[in-house]
């Protein structure tokens, strides 16, 4: 779990094995990256790790391009400039967060993924504060419906929730696994899972399989967005929302991450 400042991020990770907590800084060129606790074994691994969460080997000039090239899109190129696409490197918490967000508002959802990170995670504290570690699989695959039900969580949601944690538990599925196949190969696996469709699937590539194809098709916020450009008018419409998404192709991830943002950012 995170501890967010003005200026800074620390973060509870896992790199090789290894629990670490870590504080990103950044200056006007580089992401700086101080390991607050535990022992750091082979530093290629955690930049590995900080490349992949906040994508920054990525070059955004093509993407930008097309933004300012688009009528209703334009502003974001200046606007969101540096904006980008924060990763879940792990895609088993990835999975779950999505599964969690279905169908209920972002603020309730957050309450459902800490306690279930506080109670079955473990945590390192540090001046009196805690960082928690995302729960692993096999810890998941332990519990039964009732006992997420308890915070809250809907029986369909808990036994979801379990069931995907007993197949990355018993090694049905993994990260290098999805990794190793193709994008249309990935997504087939994805929804294969009980509870996943369309959303999830799309959102789990996004975000933890460095897709920048996915769309979360359906996202309320994303259709939100639409209408608020003046795109759509039927949020049902999906040649409309297919042909948007056709002048972004490569970058249709990046294009939902600015929609989104696009929320909670008034249009300059």
């Amino acid at each position: 779990m995170y501890r967010l400042t003005e200026n800074s991020v620390t973060k509870a990770v896992e790199v090789d094995g290894q629990q670490l907590v870590i504080k990103v800084t950044a200056d006007d060129d580089n992401l700086i990256v101080k390991v607050e606790s535990g022992q750091l074994n082979d530093e290629l691994l955690l930049l590995a790790y900080i490349n992949e969460w906040f994508d920054v080997q990525r070059d955004l000039t093509p993407f930008y391009q097309q933004l300012s090239a688009h009528g209703s899109f334009g502003y974001m190129a200046k606007s969101f400039e540096g904006l980008r696409l924060m990763n879940i490197p792990g895609v088993f918490e990835a999975l779950c967060w999505s599964i969690i967000g279905q169908q209920i508002n972002l603020t309730f959802a957050y309450k459902l993924k800490r306690a279930m990170v506080e109670k079955y995670g473990t945590s390192t504290e540090i001046d009196g504060v805690k960082y928690f570690n995302f729960p692993k699989p096999a810890v998941i695959a332990a519990l039964n419906v009732d006992d997420l039900k308890a915070m809250q969580f809907s029986k369909q949601k808990a036994d979801y929730i379990i069931n995907a944690a007993k197949l990355f538990e018993a090694g049905e599925i993994s990260k290098s696994q999805l990794l190793g196949l193709s994008i249309d190969d990935r997504f087939k696996a994805l929804v294969a899972i009980k509870g996943v469709g369309i959303w999830t699937a799309n959102y789990v590539m996004m975000k933890s399989l460095n897709d920048t194809s996915g769309i979360p098709h359906g996202d309320v916020g994303l259709l939100k967005a639409l209408e608020d450009h003046a795109l759509i008018k039927d949020r049902k419409d999906a040649k409309a929302i297919a042909g948007i998404f056709s002048q972004f192709e490569g970058w249709e991830s990046y294009l939902v991450h600015y929609l989104w943002r696009s929320l909670a950012v008034p249009k300059a």
